[in-house]
């Protein structure tokens, strides 16, 4: 198929493409315009394809992207990070929605599992999620190159184990990588029948502060109550009923915490692209970036429409229907806004169910005020999403 798409490069008059601590990163046109100017450097080239745009940028140059998106766009995310121009240019090729569309499948599923699924939604405990949080938030900071950000991904880890100790079909690892300390995690109940088959539910374990209050420095306090011990909270909820109901999928589930997400997806973006490069059949994957906050008066869950799987989206959509029955509809987060957007970019379906529309994102995110008190003080929104994750774990995995 040939693409419209043009190789993405820019150099940076005083970076150089050798220059240490160096780092490419891909970005949307609206991105690129205000990291531009708030950066005021002057560009000699820009190539341009499928929406997103290639740059290198230094350490402290992309502190100043991050914070830009938050606070000037008030976005989550926003950019994906490459080691190199040809990985950052590969991200552009797949990242395109047509690319995406005409080469991820996803299944027409139906529902049938109501016998299952809806004593498992009835277990949902507020209190179990709001003390997970808690738990979470308690770690002076979770970013990714503090030793803070190391001890919480081994508390995540131990939580899991814990709660599947008793089964043999279940393995809770810590995935290494190599660029910086915090690992991520992977909990997998192996499939019965069809193990090759893997259903992934993920959120990511980092936290970070930005602008006045730390500039993302692994030192500054970073509680990320709602963004993201709130995902992770729903994914332990949904693993702590699966565990005590004696869940055995047919397909292989997976539940994962993404470290470094942050700073580029960059977690997520190793796993996502060892999944590619080992053939590995993935055949449904969402995103839990922020369930805490209810910032949309008439929508509980927002399923963001943009650079997801349009038939994967629907059939969440029914799901919500059928167990959750909450309203929900759709809006758009952007380029490389979350972890589901590296498993895009692999070809894989990927959606992200979200706790509000952009337009209403909670303000608090990537601040010190980023606690359980500022976004209600207790986890019934969150509970909403653990009901959406057990429905798709059984339907889906069966």
């Amino acid at each position: 198929m040939k693409n419209a798409l043009i190789v993405a490069s820019l150099l940076i008059s005083s970076v150089s493409m050798a220059a240490p601590k160096a780092q490419w990163v891909t970005v949307d046109a609206e991105v690129f315009a205000k990291v531009q100017t708030k950066l005021g450097k002057s560009y000699k080239s820009l190539h341009k394809g499928n929406g997103a745009i290639a740059m290198q940028l230094t350490a402290k140059e992309v502190e100043v992207l991050s914070e830009t998106i938050h606070d000037e766009l008030h976005r989550c995310g926003g950019f994906m990070g490459h080691e190199s121009y040809d990985e950052a240019v590969q991200a552009i090729n797949m990242q395109g929605e047509t690319h995406f569309a005409k080469h991820a499948k996803f299944d027409n599923y139906t529902i049938e599992n109501q016998s299952i699924v809806a004593p498992m939604v009835a277990q949902v405990n507020e209190l179990s999620i709001r003390q997970m949080i808690e738990k979470l938030t308690n770690f002076h900071t979770r970013h990714y190159k503090s030793e803070s950000g190391v001890k919480s991904s081994e508390f995540i880890r131990d939580t899991w184990a814990d709660l599947s100790k008793h089964r043999s079909d279940v393995t809770v690892e810590l995935v290494k990588h190599k660029n910086w300390p915090q690992a991520s995690i992977v909990m997998t109940i192996e499939g019965s029948e069809f193990p090759n088959d893997i259903v992934i539910i993920g959120g990511h374990a980092d936290s970070i502060v930005s602008g006045m209050f730390g500039g993302g420095s692994p030192s500054s306090r970073s509680p990320g109550a709602d963004d993201n011990a709130s995902g992770i909270a729903t994914i332990t909820e949904t693993i702590r009923i699966a565990m005590e109901n004696g869940f055995k999928p047919k397909k292989t589930v997976q539940f994962m915490g993404y470290a470094a997400e942050e700073v580029g997806l960059l977690g997520s973006k190793d796993i996502a692209t060892s999944y590619k490069k080992e053939g590995k059949s993935v055949v449904g994957v969402i995103q839990f970036d922020m369930t805490l906050n209810k910032g949309t008066r008439d929508m509980d869950i927002v399923m963001m429409s943009d650079f997801t799987n349009k038939a994967q989206n629907e059939f969440l959509g029914r799901l919500i229907d059928e167990y959750v029955k909450v309203p929900w509809g759709y809006s758009k987060c952007g380029y490389g806004c979350s972890d589901h957007a590296s498993w895009t970019s692999n070809g894989y379906p990927a959606s992200m169910p979200f706790e509000s529309t952009m337009g209403d994102i909670n303000g608090k995110i990537h601040t010190v005020n980023d606690t359980l008190a500022t976004a209600g003080g207790d986890a019934s929104h969150s509970a909403k999403f653990a009901k959406l994750a057990l429905a798709f774990i059984v339907e889906l995995g069966n």
